[in-house]
Order: structure tokens, then C-alpha cells, then sequence
């Protein structure tokens, strides 16, 4: 029996230890997507009365993968025009260098500086060719994961209920209750500062003098949309700007665009309006959604930013139902009074 045990653990062992290597580089974009798809629920919710369940699904995974895609590659074609631009620059002012009445030694400094700024392009150039294919099956999985989110919501639910232990299910309910209110206190303010960012993104833009604005229109919208996009948030429009300034020798509005983009746009909201919005709607300390924000992103990555707020809001609960436990534990039992004894007069 014992040795049963033994291989049957065992069995179980190296299967979840594969699973977990087989899912680990989709792990990020499918949490992002089941994310995505409970924060587009409601209105999946109100679709599916006049289309159906599966059309509202199809009809929204297709318009976000449309929107998503197109501004996905208007950002890879922005980058590689600044990667180029910038590369220019660079080998024109050590061309310039070069040109100058020079000792050796700072010479060929300034050559091995060319080399190894040739290299480094090349290798990150052929990096960011190598990884285009892992990105698309990345891509992929995100909106698979999406549309079923969408499309299962109900039974995804149902099942998570079913799981719970008979025991133990007004805790299991209780914790449930916990993550979907902060789950959703977390997703309001997602939208609502992606909607602050986008806008003053906007300003930014006309306040600099970036563009025109139409232009600068374009980049609060893109500001928004990428909000929502893991890993490229709104920093990436307002460093774009701060690059053009710079590549036209203009150092003291790329530094005012880039500590205005900091501060307003990302990452500074994110660390601190946010866990405001949070802590009002979940009724938790904004120092615990705080810290629950920025310990999450320093262990777990971008995903963090949801998770270790989620998981310190369960913390409180198990707390609350442990204080619960201790104080029955410790009150006196009162044993039921036997009838009077005296004797009657």
C-alpha cells in the first residue's frame, strides 16, 4: 500500500512539475486575459441579451484583437524608426569625434565605442527578431484566454463555487466576496486613471509643443489603449516624445516632457492615485493596497500589480475568521442550571 502511495505521489509530482514548465511562458498573457475578460464582463453581460452568448464574445474578442493589433504594430513601427534615428545620431557624433585633434588613447576609446555600439544593435536587433515569434504565440494565447473568459464566464464561476469545500464554504464564499470587491475596486481604477493618463497625455503633448493636435489627440488615445496592454503602459508614449527632443537637440523639453510623463502619466499614478481609488472602494488602508501593489510587481512581475493586492485582502479575512475562531475557543462554557435543590417552606 505504501509503496503504492509512494508511485502514485510521484506520478502526480512529475505531472504537475511538467504542466507547470509546459504553461509557464503563457502564464502572464493568460492571466491577463481571464483579467481583461471579467473587467469586460458587464458589457458581455448586456450583449449577449441581443446577440447571444458566444456572438457578444466573438463580436468583442474580434474588435479588441483589431484595435489591439493595429496599435501594436504603429508601436513596433514607431520603434524601429527611433531605434534607427537614434543609432544615426549616435554614430554621427562619434564620427564627429573622430574628426577631432584627438590623443590615441581617447581615440581608441572612442573606437571601441563604435564597435561595441555596433554589436550591441546587432545583437538587439536580432534578440528582438528572435523573440517576434514567442510574442505572437504569446498574443494568441492572451485573446484565446480572453474570448473564453467571455465566453465560459458563467461556468468558470459556477465551477470555482463547486469547489469549494462543504466544510468550509461561508469562509470559501467570504474569500470569494474579498477578491471579487477588490478584484473590481482594482479594475474601476484601472479605467479611470487609463482615462486621467490618456488626457493629460494630451496636455502633455500640447503643452511641449510635441505635435499638433490631432497628433497629440493620437497619443492620449494610444496612451489609454496601451494602459490596458501588459507590459507597454503610457511611459512608452511620453519617452517616444522625449526621444524626438532629444534627437533634435532639445534636452531641456525632452527632461520637462519625461518628468511630466513620470509624475502624471506612468509610473507615478500607479503607485499612488491608484491604491487611493482601491482603498476607498475595497475599505482597505491605502498603505496595505500600497504595499500589496509594489511588493506584487517586485516578486510576481506586471501581474503582481493585481495579485498582491488581492492576496492581502484575503490575508485580512483569514485574520478576521482566525480572531473569530480564538474567541469562541476561549469564552467559558456555561453549563445549563440543574433545578433549585432548597427545600420548600
Amino acid at each position: 500500500m505504501k509503496v503504492e502511495t509512494a508511485v502514485w505521489a510521484t506520478v502526480i509530482a512529475v505531472v504537475l512539475y511538467v504542466s507547470w514548465r509546459v504553461t509557464e511562458p503563457f502564464l502572464e498573457p493568460l492571466f491577463f486575459g481571464f483579467i481583461l475578460a471579467y473587467a469586460f464582463y458587464p458589457l458581455h453581460r448586456k450583449m449577449r441579451g441581443f446577440v447571444g452568448n458566444r456572438e457578444s464574445a466573438v463580436f468583442i474578442s474580434f474588435t479588441f484583437l483589431v484595435l489591439g493589433g493595429t496599435l501594436t504594430l504603429e508601436l513596433a513601427m514607431m520603434s524601429l524608426r527611433l531605434a534607427a534615428s537614434f543609432a544615426e545620431r549616435v554614430k554621427d557624433v562619434l564620427d564627429w569625434l573622430l574628426t577631432l585633434p584627438l590623443p590615441a588613447d581617447a581615440r581608441a576609446f572612442i573606437l571601441n565605442i563604435q564597435s561595441e555600439a555596433t554589436t550591441r544593435i546587432a545583437d538587439y536587433v536580432s534578440n528582438m527578431a528572435f523573440s517576434i515569434p514567442l510574442y505572437v504565440i504569446q498574443l494568441i494565447v492572451f485573446f484565446l484566454a480572453f474570448y473564453y473568459g467571455l465566453a465560459y464566464s458563467d461556468q468558470i464561476a459556477r465551477a470555482i463555487r463547486e469547489l469549494l469545500p462543504e466544510k468550509n464554504k461561508e469562509l470559501g464564499e467570504e474569500i470569494l466576496t474579498s477578491v471579487h470587491k477588490t478584484l473590481s475596486a482594482l479594475v474601476r481604477a484601472w479605467l479611470l486613471l487609463n482615462v486621467a493618463k490618456g488626457i493629460l497625455m494630451t496636455l502633455g503633448y500640447i503643452i511641449f509643443s510635441v505635435s499638433d493636435i490631432y497628433t497629440a489627440v493620437v497619443a492620449g488615445f494610444l496612451t489609454f489603449a496601451f494602459s490596458f496592454v501588459p507590459l507597454f503602459e503610457g511611459w512608452m508614449i511620453w519617452l517616444a516624445a522625449a526621444i524626438y527632443f532629444a534627437l533634435n537637440g532639445m534636452y531641456l523639453h525632452a527632461i520637462g516632457i519625461s518628468v511630466y510623463g513620470a509624475l502624471l502619466v506612468s509610473p507615478m499614478p500607479d503607485y499612488t492615485i491608484r491604491p487611493m481609488l482601491v482603498a476607498r472602494d475595497t475599505e482597505l488602508d491605502e498603505t496595505l493596497v500600497f504595499i500589496g501593489m509594489v511588493g506584487g510587481t517586485w516578486a510576481m512581475g506586471l501581474k503582481g500589480i493585481i495579485i498582491g493586492p488581492i492576496v492581502l485582502n484575503v490575508l485580512l479575512v483569514l485574520i478576521k475568521e482566525w480572531k473569530k475562531l480564538t474567541e469562541s475557543s476561549h469564552q467559558p462554557s456555561s453549563s445549563p442550571q440543574g433545578p433549585s435543590s432548597r427545600p420548600q417552606g
